[in-house]
């Protein structure tokens, strides 16, 4: 903002020195300080709305050109009409049979009962601990 080289600084402070006299000067300092911090305030706030008035706008500028993209679009793809209900029979998915092979090399294929609401219950295993001299196995089935 403002350019003072040292030696000018230094300048200063020897005439406020001489001028204000060393009784008084921390008094002028924190005056001086005050009105400094004041002035830093209101620039402050000055750049803050300044910047929200910069943001604002930009914000409008976004939303009219995604109204006037998303209207290009709307006019390039008008929404389909909702089929009527009445004419056509739900959709439900058909189960396959146990009875009727599949038409992969003769295997059947499972039938998914999505519909019940009976809970899955799966009994806990129950472990026996190995009798000692038991070789232990490995997750591969060979003996280690």
């Amino acid at each position: 903002m403002f350019d003072i080289a040292p030696t000018e600084f230094m300048l200063v402070a020897f005439v406020a020195l001489v001028v204000i006299g060393p009784k008084d000067l921390p008094k002028a300092m924190r005056v001086v300080g005050y009105w400094v911090g004041k002035a830093r305030g209101v620039a402050r706030q000055f750049r803050q709305g300044f910047d929200t008035m910069v943001r604002e706008a930009e914000l409008e500028e976004m939303e009219k050109r995604w109204a006037a993209e998303n209207e290009r679009i709307m006019r390039e793809h008008p929404p389909a009409p909702p089929a009527a209900l009445d004419d056509e029979a739900p959709a439900t998915p058909t189960p396959v049979s146990l009875d009727k092979p599949s038409d992969h090399d003769g295997a059947t294929a499972p039938v998914h009962d999505d519909t019940s609401d009976r809970p899955v219950t799966v009994e806990k295993p129950h472990i026996v601990p190995a009798a000692p001299g038991t070789p232990a196995h490995t997750p591969d089935g060979a003996p280690s």
